[in-house]
């Protein structure tokens, strides 16, 4: 089966249309399958460690996961005596997050949502977006998630995010990558837009 992300036209730039990141077409259950492994145990530990120390984080402070995926840093936040909310646009993940919540003995308060339209005021110590996890939209769009993560903030509230920055995709950039689990294959084909800076990706499996 061979999954291609539905071009949408979004504006930017000096009307220059940009496809927009289809969410639903790449974040599913094979995506889960396939990234098993870079979304493991080990390296979710590691990076929690990271998130802990980066955010100076102290048992009791409201976080928010903000992207959280299937939970893997929520849930270990929460772990660690954090009160987590972990807002997500994928049903699934969120399923397996509250699942995963559940077999932890946690409590994460999941939200179905946008990004760019937060339900909060400001009642977050940090927000913590991890995993490449922004960048999804256009400009405008982008800058609507940045402003809605600064005003869900208290004051003097702290934000992580971890993106790849453009000089080493630029450096590492490879028009296709391959990932394989018992014998199934996912086939990432990407076209990199200088015009935009975009990077637009063809899914095949």
């Amino acid at each position: 089966m061979t999954g291609t992300p539905r071009p949408r036209e979004s504006s930017e730039g000096e009307g220059r249309a940009v496809a927009a990141f289809d969410t639903a077409e790449v974040f599913d259950a094979d995506y889960l399958y396939f990234y098993a492994e870079r979304t493991g145990d080990q390296r979710s530990e590691a990076e929690t460690d990271l998130i802990w120390q980066l955010l100076d984080l102290e048992p009791g402070m409201e976080v928010l996961d903000l992207a959280c995926g299937h939970g893997r840093i929520a849930n270990r936040l929460a772990a660690r005596g954090c009160r987590v909310t972990g807002l997500d646009a994928t049903p699934l993940f969120l399923q397996r997050a509250r699942e995963d919540a559940a077999a932890r003995g946690v409590s994460v308060d999941y939200r179905l949502g946008d990004m760019r339209e937060l339900p909060w005021p400001a009642r977050f110590d940090r927000v913590v977006n991890w995993f490449t996890a922004f960048g999804y939209f256009d400009d405008p769009g982008n800058r609507k998630v940045l402003g809605e993560t600064a005003r869900v903030l208290r004051p003097g509230g702290r934000f992580a995010l971890e993106l790849n920055h453009l000089p080493w995709i630029l450096r590492n950039l490879q028009p296709s990558t391959t990932l394989e689990r018992d014998g199934d294959l996912l086939i990432d084909r990407s076209e990199f837009d200088a015009a935009t800076n975009r990077m637009h990706p063809r899914r095949g499996r």
